[in-house]
């Protein structure tokens, strides 16, 4: 049978009381208590939070885990209410201009400075508006040169990027365009049409996750000018919610109904990781793959989750 010393090249050390200031990976036996201990990072997971005051899905979100924002979505009839979140719980924030879902899926911006891009009303198939929050009220901001809705959307109130979605009643678009913080134009084409995706990232280094084409399971890398292939996801999804950056992203919930399953992206490779605790669909995300933040969705829900990495812990492997 393999020895510790016979794998590692040495013998675990033998102390009378635990390292004050343990290295990852440290390996020692205790004396006192007869135990062996190891100090390991843990695996991050998901916690639930304080609810929202609106239950809601197909909403647009924006911010961090500690000041995130929601916005407008179907209850299931369409609003236009805002809530802004400060880590532990849900307050109202200035009402959206038109009550709107299908909003553009990973949203842009901070609590005091986000977007809402696109969606539904209740009169019509997608609409062109855009509004600015400044943290109190939302004002009209630029419109996009086509309708678009269940679209995905990545970056910040002045620099942002809406890509696929339905555009004018087309189920799958390739269509991107880019945000000065007053006007849009054209940017580069997708590689596949597809509707139902999340983003996430920066306008100059954004990510689509997920959608209706093909079989949900693509993800494409935008560099501010074209849009290249990324790696495949481990289970095709569609309406799902999206967070993070183009190297540290999240794939979260998603159809077929209820996925509760959670996939991170390092940039290359996508693995799958502890899931939500109740799985739902078109719901809005936040924050990073360190700190996120998910609430809303389908079944209509005002569930609001944390995602934590957590830090190093002390564990006992063995006692003799």
């Amino acid at each position: 049978m393999a020895t510790y010393k016979g794998i590692k090249g040495f013998n675990i050390q033998t102390v009378s009381s635990d390292p004050s200031v343990p290295f990852v990976g440290q390996v020692w036996y205790n004396s006192t208590s007869a135990t062996v201990k190891y100090f390991a990072i843990q695996a991050a997971a998901w916690s639930t939070s304080n609810n929202m005051g609106t239950a809601r899905r197909k909403l647009g979100g924006a911010g961090t885990q500690t000041a995130g924002l929601a916005f407008g979505g179907g209850v299931p009839a369409i609003t236009n209410v805002t809530e802004e979140y400060n880590g532990s719980s849900w307050t109202a924030g200035g009402n959206l201009g038109t009550s709107r879902s299908d909003l553009a899926v990973g949203g842009a911006g901070t609590q005091t400075a986000a977007l809402a891009i696109g969606g539904d009303t209740p009169s019509g198939d997608g609409i062109t508006g855009v509004e600015e929050y400044n943290g109190s009220s939302w004002t009209n901001g630029g419109v996009l040169s086509s309708p678009r809705f269940f679209a995905g959307g990545a970056g910040t109130q002045t620099a942002a990027l809406v890509f696929a979605g339905n555009d004018g009643g087309t189920n799958g678009s390739v269509v991107t365009e880019e945000y000065n913080g007053s006007s849009w134009t054209s940017g580069g084409n997708m590689a596949t049409p597809k509707a139902y995706t999340a983003g996430c990232g920066l306008q100059t280094a954004a990510l689509s996750m997920g959608g209706t084409q093909p079989a949900g399971l693509t993800s494409e890398e935008y560099n501010g000018t074209a849009w290249t292939n990324g790696g495949n996801m481990n289970s095709g999804k569609f309406a799902l919610g999206g967070l993070g950056l183009q190297t540290a992203a999240l794939a979260i919930g998603g159809r077929p109904d209820p996925s509760s399953a959670t996939e991170e992206y390092n940039g290359t490779a996508w693995s799958n990781q502890n899931n939500l605790n109740s799985g739902r669909s078109y719901l809005a995300g936040a924050g990073t793959t360190t700190a996120g933040l998910a609430f809303g969705g389908n079944p209509v829900t005002a569930a609001t989750e944390e995602y934590n990495t957590f830090g190093p812990s002390l564990a006992t492997i063995e006692t003799t």
